[in-house]
């Protein structure tokens, strides 16, 4: 069963969702890959997405919070290591496409993962913010790519201190 409930961000309105394991999405309203079979789910309030709303509120108050709730995330095995990655990101720091592509290749001990193809899993990433895939930046520091917008991707950089 997939329960879900809202949150009001300083960036607008943000759907999470999460089965009764834990959090399954945290998205911004109309971002790109919003999936269709969220739209006509009822707000409904679980200890996930309360504990959701909990991180959020530290998060937005310009703190790193020292918990993560319960996440239920589901992908391809590709995607579910991206993730990984990402959620090894320090909190106020970058990394580039191509760093996290050179981490999959040595773990796998080749040189044939793209940082298109970490674009990709990147991008589907269910849970932005929480799993920080806005920390992720492009080769020359650029600032490309965001499900949400870039000029979220940007507000979220700049309230970490990591993006000037």
């Amino acid at each position: 069963m997939q329960f879900i409930s809202y949150y009001s961000s300083p960036l607008g309105k943000i759907i999470m969702s999460a089965d009764c394991d834990g959090l399954t999405g945290l998205r911004f309203e109309g971002q790109k890959y919003f999936p269709e079979d969220l739209r006509d789910f009822v707000n409904t309030e679980t200890k996930v997405l309360s504990a959701a709303k909990e991180w959020l509120n530290v998060y937005f108050s310009g703190k790193e919070p020292d918990f993560i709730p319960p996440l239920s995330l589901h992908g391809t095995s590709f995607r579910m290591e991206v993730w990984e990655k990402l959620r090894h990101i320090p909190y106020g720091t970058v990394t580039t496409y191509g760093s996290i592509a050179r981490q999959i290749s040595a773990a796998h001990g080749n040189k044939n993962v793209s940082a298109q193809a970490v674009g990709g899993a990147v991008g589907r990433n269910p849970v932005s913010i929480i799993i920080p895939c806005h920390r992720v930046v492009g080769a020359d520091g650029s600032l490309t790519g965001y499900a949400g917008g870039i000029e979220k991707k940007l507000f979220l950089l700049r309230m970490e201190g990591s993006y000037s």
